[in-house]
């Protein structure tokens, strides 16, 4: 087995939720992964409301995908 050091500020260490100074590197992979996915959630969350996507309903997103799978299947 091999071992690298990382160095990382106190800052990123605790916005990261870490708890210990030894992971594994999937475990480090399965942190940053969350972290990413937030922080793309939240971007997506913005864009919405942005938008005013966020403010359609169910019937609305689902009439959206009707119209476009048949325009495809018309075209």
């Amino acid at each position: 087995m091999k071992s690298i050091n990382l160095q990382i500020t106190d800052f990123e260490f605790n916005q990261l939720g870490l708890n210990k100074n030894t992971l594994t590197f999937s475990e480090l992979i399965e942190i940053i992964g969350k972290k990413i996915t937030k922080q793309t959630l939240e971007k997506s969350i913005k864009l919405a409301d942005k938008s005013g996507l966020s403010k359609i309903s169910m019937e609305e997103i689902n009439d959206e995908i009707k119209a476009h799978r048949n325009a495809k299947s018309n075209s």
